[in-house]
C-alpha cells in the first residue's frame, strides 16, 4: 500500500488503490494545478489521516482534481470545490472500505 500523506511526484496506481482498500481517499491533482491549491491539498493531508494526495498527468482539463475512495469517484474543479469536503466526510474510513482498521502506513512511500 502506498502511505498516506502528501507527494509531489505520482505514485504508482497499484499502491494507491490498496492504499483506497484500507479506507483511505486518494485525492489527485493535475500537475498544473496552481500552487495555492496545492497548499490547500496538503493541509487536507496533512490535517486527517486516511488521505494520500498526488499528482496525476492525465487528469481532463475541466477535471483538475479527482477524488477516489473504494469504488467511488468525484471529479472536481479545485481544491476549493465543496464536494471534496462531502466526499472525504463520507468516504474516508467510509462504509465501502474492504479492509476497515487496516493501517495508512507501514507500506511504500515511493513515486514514480
Amino acid at each position: 500500500a502506498q502511505n498516506c500523506g502528501l507527494y509531489d511526484k505520482p505514485v504508482r496506481d497499484e499502491n494507491a488503490v490498496h492504499t483506497l482498500e484500507h479506507g483511505a481517499v486518494w485525492i489527485t491533482y493535475s500537475p498544473n494545478l496552481p500552487q495555492n491549491q496545492v497548499d490547500e491539498l496538503r493541509d487536507i493531508a496533512e490535517s486527517q489521516s486516511y488521505i494520500l494526495v498526488s499528482p496525476y498527468p492525465d487528469l481532463p482539463d475541466n477535471t483538475p482534481v479527482v477524488a477516489s475512495a473504494w469504488g467511488k469517484q468525484v471529479g472536481l474543479d479545485g481544491a476549493d470545490d465543496p464536494d471534496l469536503e462531502s466526499f472525504i466526510r463520507a468516504y474516508r474510513q467510509g462504509p465501502q472500505t474492504p479492509e476497515p482498521g487496516a493501517l495508512c502506513d507501514g507500506g511504500t512511500s515511493a513515486t514514480l
